[in-house]
């Protein structure tokens, strides 16, 4: 398994993708069950929640310290996360059933899709030359060693904690 930050993030993208195409087909037919919906959206935030925590506590951090001219790409992705943490906390407080819940959803996919292509588009590329191979193995050994103790729920205290932090970073 690689170290790599980037390939670490990017197979999270990878995920993250996997659960879209699973809920946009859950949708398919007559109204996918509220159940099946809720089980993907729970995926998803599972998923997301990790995946921020880990970039807004590792990621971000050391590429802001080790590449200043990224600044204001780092501070526009602070942001979209805070955007996903507000609908992830609306989708796990809501009933899979209400009206809203799959249109929620589907803004939640839209804007990670946004800031995945972003990353991987523009800023991973940027923060790969100006870093090179070992620290950015270093930064995704950081990232491996904090996932088992990561959140995994919108509402989790180091979550909140993160997304408060993010946001005055």
């Amino acid at each position: 398994m690689s170290t790599d930050a980037i390939v670490l993030l990017k197979e999270d993208h990878k995920e993250m993708r996997r659960l879209f195409r699973e809920f946009e087909k859950a949708q398919e037919g007559p109204e996918g069950p509220a159940s099946r919906r809720r089980k993907l959206v729970d995926e998803i935030v599972a998923a997301l929640t990790t995946h921020t925590y880990l970039e807004n506590e590792v990621m971000y951090p050391e590429v802001r310290k080790l590449v200043p001219d990224l600044e204001d790409d780092i501070l526009e992705s602070y942001e979209e996360h805070h955007v996903a943490d507000v609908l992830c906390a609306e989708l796990a407080a809501m009933d899979a059933s209400d009206d809203h819940f799959v249109a929620k959803t589907t803004v939640l996919i839209e804007n990670v899709e946004h800031h995945i292509e972003e990353e991987e588009q523009e800023w991973f590329p940027k923060v790969r030359e100006a870093l090179g191979r070992n620290p950015l193995q270093e930064i995704g050994e950081r990232m491996i060693a904090l996932r088992p103790d990561a959140p995994r729920s919108p509402s989790d205290p180091k979550a909140i904690k993160s997304a408060r932090h993010a946001i005055t970073a």
